[in-house]
């Protein structure tokens, strides 16, 4: 994988848990964005909600990363960006327990349920452990690219 333009048309972007900087959905989101820049993003969308969430939290334009991210930057040139750009400048232990929520997000009303029970039944519908948004996104992944749920 390329870490200027992953290729999401034959492997996943990172998974939402892994942390760049103490942020869950960061390092994934870059993956997105990336791919999107080279026009390889396949199923996946750079500015999703989720990536949303992030973006909200530290108050970064999505525009101006994905310019960062134009640019040829790696991951901790752009936590560096996001550190002296971000509106919001939140601590270590604030980054810290936004993650954390962010882990254990589950859908919260009737709607989010239904679609989060769709995609579930659709990927792995016997597997009673997938209870977070992350679980569905890394079931997802692995059953789109081959994987046996």
């Amino acid at each position: 994988m390329s870490i200027t333009s992953p290729d999401l048309t034959k492997q996943p972007p990172r998974s939402p848990r892994v942390r760049l900087g103490g942020y869950v959905i960061l390092p994934r989101m870059l993956d997105k964005g990336r791919a999107t820049i080279a026009g390889k993003n396949g199923e996946y969308h750079y500015n999703c909600p989720m990536d949303q969430r992030f973006l909200d939290f530290a108050r970064v334009d999505p525009e101006a990363l994905k310019k960062q991210l134009a640019a040829g930057k790696g991951d901790w040139e752009i936590l560096e960006w996001i550190n002296a750009n971000a509106k919001n400048k939140p601590t270590e232990p604030e980054i810290a327990n936004w993650s954390t929520l962010a882990e254990r997000r589950a859908p919260a009303d009737p709607e989010s349920r239904a679609y989060f029970n769709e995609l579930h039944s659709k990927a792995a519908q016997q597997r009673e452990d997938i209870v977070t948004w992350f679980d569905l996104l890394d079931l997802d992944d692995y059953v789109s690219f081959g994987g046996k749920a």
